[in-house]
Parts: C-alpha cells; structure tokens; sequence
C-alpha cells in the first residue's frame, strides 16, 4: 500500500504516525515544506520516498506534485494528520479519487460553527454559539447569548489549544480583547460552561470506535493559559468505565455518528458541570497534540501511532489495551525571563518518586526560556503514571509545585 503522508516531519507528532505506517508494511511517502536534510531521523528512516515543496499554501504545485507521485506509485491513500492542511488533503482525495474525507466531510471538523449546527441538529448539547467576522458582529452575537449575564468565551473559528481563546465577563473585557483578534478572519462566540475540561480520543475504522480514550485538564485550559504561575497538566484516565464519564462517552459516540467520521483518530473536547450535564466542546478530524498520545501510550503500554496506521492501512486495530495506570503530564513554566539558569527540587523528586517517572524533558541550563505564551509545552514536561488515580494527581502535584525552573 502506497501513502502519502503530508508533512511527515512536523508537527513533533508526525514523524511517530510515519514510523507507524512504516511498521505495518505501508510504503510510507512524504510531501512537505522542509528539507529532507532537516526531517526528523524517526520521520526519514521511514518514509519510501520524500517531495520537497515550496510551501503548504501554493495549492497549484501542490496538486502539480502529487498528481506526478501518483502517476509515478499509484497512491493508495493520502492522509494528514495537521489540521491547517486537512481541506487540502480531502481536494487531493477527491481530484484523484482517493478513499477518506471528502472536502464536505472535512468542513465540520475545521469550522467550529459547522461543527456545531451539525451536533444541535442531532439533539447534541453545545453551548450557545455563534459565528462573526466584524467586531460589531461580535458585539452582537455576545448579546444574544445573554451577555454580561452568561459569560461568553471567544475563540477561532479553526483554532487549537486554547490559542486566542478569551473568557469575557464584562463588557470592559469584550471591548479590551476586540483589537487582540484583529488577526484572526473568523472567530467563534460562545456561552461559557462552567465545568471541568475532558477530552475523549478515539481510533475508528467505518465508524465503529475501536480504541477510546478518556483525560482531563488541571486545571481549565483558559485558566492554564491565562495564568503564567500555572504548570498545567492532562491526566489520562484508566477506570474508563467509571458511571461519571459514561454520559461523556456516550456523547462522543453519538458525535461520531452525526459528523459521520469513519475512519482514523479523534480527538474531542467535552465539558462536565456540577450538576453531572455532559456538553460538547468541540472535535478534530486528528490525534490530540502535547504529548496526549504519549500519554495514552503509557496509561496501557501500547503504541497508538502504529495502532492509527494498522487503522487505515488495514482497517483493523490489533494491539491488545489493558488499562494499567493513570497517566499525567505536567508542564513547566520557567520563573523570570532570560535564558534558563537553575533548576532546584529535581533531585529529591527524583529520589522519592522516580520509579513513577517516565519522562523527563526540562530545557538545559543556558537554553533561552520559551515564550509560555506561544507554546503549551513550554520549558519542560513530566510525565509520570500510577494505577490509583488520586495517587497520580499527588505525584503530578508534587512536580508541579516543588520542581522549579529559574531564568534570568
């Protein structure tokens, strides 16, 4: 089987999933803007063949490209797993007839507000939302929410991981973030859920959910990226079939089924309020990023990268999932500006609960600090596991608040 993967080397994910297919026997062929020079040595072992184009946004040699690849391998299938380039990748689908998402199919898992009037026409609990493209717009859809009342949260309309992303609670606030979102064509308004963040990941093939997963956030993504003290952290859960999450469950299932997804990986975001009501965030057409598969990975030991590729190369997933352990990431925020010059507390968490640990990455002493506003994983992350839950969120704590990391 011959695939085309677009851009097999970026984001950090994807040279895992381009080692996958090349473990199930794929002919694994790579397009995209970087050097071969410059892939990833994962990502480079694995590919047959790799195309080096200008740019993602020249659609014309793009098409020019591929067009060549397929008379020359006779592509099987064409998959792209960074969401910027998905609408892309269903067009070459379809101009070459291609199984996968056609361009129609694709549209919801890219348009926030499509999504979303596709999930209300189902009978699928979203917040209350609207689309805008003009500040006046915004103005009034945040009205007809029920605005200052309702708190609303305004985002991207094809945004990810919280990037420019407000909580508004005052018409103060609405009217100081209107010139911040001056950048972005379309945003989403929408009312604000009080409640705890989960996500649900799935691997499916002809629309039937072969693997799941279940996570959450500590704390809210938009508190995790409006406080700069914070470490945020995601937690995969093991007991899956615990009867809180069983509403959550059954509302991803019912949204695969609306959105009609057939086969690869989910990721979906989904809202739990006090009283226990389960509400829809939203879903992606890929695999969730920062480090969330890695996590998936350690809560069952297995291999979800290579578990995606047998997916949809085969249409079968074969890895065997027992859920043995909670898994957490946390990450670190370095304190000052500058480049990173101390690190205190590692050694005696390490000492105490290193058999816990499975991954310790922290920026090196003399590494400039990242800015925390641009990137999730920042300047460090942990990542640590253990069969009791309650267990996992007191080690991941104690990274969290002991583990500090100095720049100047």
């Amino acid at each position: 089987m011959n695939v085309l993967m677009m851009s097999p080397g970026f984001p950090a994910e994807m040279p895992f999933f381009t080692r996958g297919l090349a473990r199930v026997g794929a002919n694994a062929i790579g397009i995209g803007d970087q050097a071969q020079s410059a892939l990833p040595d994962r990502a480079r072992e694995s590919l047959s063949a790799y195309f080096q184009v200008p740019s993602f946004t020249d659609e014309d040699a793009i098409f020019r490209q591929v067009e060549a690849i397929h008379q020359e391998a006779r592509l099987d299938r064409i998959e792209c797993l960074w969401e910027p380039f998905m609408i892309l990748a269903a067009k070459l689908r379809e101009h070459l007839d291609l199984p996968g998402m056609t361009v129609e199919e694709t549209i919801p898992f890219r348009d926030k507000e499509v999504m979303k009037k596709r999930l209300d026409e189902a009978g699928i609990r979203t917040p209350r939302h609207a689309s805008v493209t003009t500040v006046d717009g915004c103005r009034k859809a945040a009205a007809a929410i029920g605005f200052p009342e309702r708190s609303i949260v305004v985002k991207p309309i094809a945004g990810a991981g919280a990037a420019d992303t407000y909580h508004l609670r005052t018409a103060e606030e609405l009217e100081a973030v209107l010139p911040a979102l001056g950048h972005v064509p379309k945003v989403s308004v929408e009312e604000f859920i009080d409640g705890d963040d989960y996500t649900y990941e799935t691997i499916c093939i002809n629309g039937r959910i072969e693997h799941f997963s279940i996570s959450f956030y500590r704390p809210r993504a938009l508190q995790a990226r409006t406080y700069e003290w914070v470490s945020p952290q995601t937690v995969v859960v093991r007991r899956v079939e615990d009867e809180a999450l069983r509403s959550g469950c059954e509302m991803g299932e019912a949204v695969v089924k609306a959105l009609n997804f057939r086969t690869g990986f989910t990721h979906m975001e989904w809202f739990k309020t006090p009283s226990g009501e389960a509400v829809f965030g939203e879903i992606a057409a890929r695999p969730p990023g920062a480090h969330l598969v890695d996590l998936i990975n350690y809560a069952s030991d297995i291999d979800v990268f290579t578990g995606w590729a047998e997916a949809i190369c085969h249409g079968r997933f074969t890895q065997t999932v027992d859920r043995k352990y909670n898994a957490a990431w946390i990450y670190k925020r370095a304190e000052g500006e500058g480049v990173i010059h101390k690190i205190e507390g590692l050694a005696p968490l390490m000492a105490e609960l290193g058999e816990h640990v499975m991954l310790l990455d922290l920026l090196p002493i003399g590494a400039p600090r990242r800015n925390w506003k641009q990137t999730l994983v920042s300047d460090g992350m942990i990542i640590v596991r253990h069969p009791d839950l309650e267990r996992t969120l007191e080690i991941a704590d104690r990274f969290a608040t002991e583990l500090r990391i100095y720049a100047h």
